[in-house]
């Protein structure tokens, strides 16, 4: 982080300060291309993620307990599959159904798919505890009183939720934003930031990378500090609540 705003290329001594590797990175038009395709995968896939995350957490409440634990077990392989097993995994059922039905050719939309499947499980590790401390009454009272289930559930569930939807919702976003393993072997020709890193620094490094490293780092951390802020947040309502 310091010596991207060193003036020469020296990766030893600082010789002055300057924006110059910033200015550079940002007229980079492969980079910013990247860049693009990155928020676009992070911000659609978490989307995606969100919603079946929210889902599957309510179908599991409507499940006997045998099943759930299965499902629960199964829906958390992701995350505790090595990402290269899940990437290879991901990338030859890709192969698979282009070459056998001629759907989902390697590319943007295979990447979204393939950052959604890992994200799921963190919205539900998200959303689970809060759906747990539900009265779970209220939803049978609000349609008792009229509401439409579809209704009730936005009305009466959804915002009690809210603040486990919008940390599964960061939680997926960082997760998808700085993915290389899985995005390496599902991406087809679409490059995202961590794949353009890859590139460069199998070239000669010039200090664009330092500055590129440095605002991933950074973008990276407000967002976790965000999620550290919202959980401290969400654990004192809590506590208030039930005290």
């Amino acid at each position: 982080m310091i010596f991207s705003f060193n003036d020469s290329k020296s990766r030893i001594s600082f010789t002055g300060f300057t924006f110059k590797w910033y200015v550079k990175l940002f007229k980079d038009s492969e980079i910013l291309k990247a860049v693009l395709n990155t928020f676009i995968v992070a911000v659609v896939a978490s989307l995606f993620a969100t919603i079946l995350g929210v889902i599957g957490v309510v179908a599991l409440k409507r499940v006997k307990r045998t099943p759930k634990k299965f499902i629960i077990s199964v829906t958390n392989l992701p995350m505790v599959n090595p990402e290269i097993v899940t990437g290879v995994s991901l990338m030859l059922l890709f192969i698979f159904s282009y070459n056998s039905f001629k759907i989902l050719k390697p590319g943007m939309m295979t990447l979204i798919l393939a950052h959604t499947v890992f994200c799921v499980p963190y919205v539900m590790l998200s959303v689970l505890p809060k759906f747990n401390q539900l009265n779970p009454y209220l939803y049978e009272a609000a349609q008792d009183l009229g509401c439409h289930p579809v209704k009730a559930f936005f009305k009466v569930v959804f915002p009690d939720i809210l603040p486990g939807v919008l940390t599964g919702f960061i939680m997926a976003f960082t997760l998808s934003l700085d993915d290389f393993v899985i995005s390496y072997f599902t991406s087809g020709t679409v490059q995202t930031l961590p794949i353009v890193i890859y590139s460069m620094t199998r070239k000669i490094i010039s200090p664009e990378i330092n500055a590129l490293s440095t605002i991933l780092f950074t973008t990276i951390l407000l967002l976790l500090i965000l999620l550290n802020i919202r959980s401290s947040n969400g654990l004192k309502e809590s506590g208030e609540k039930y005290s």
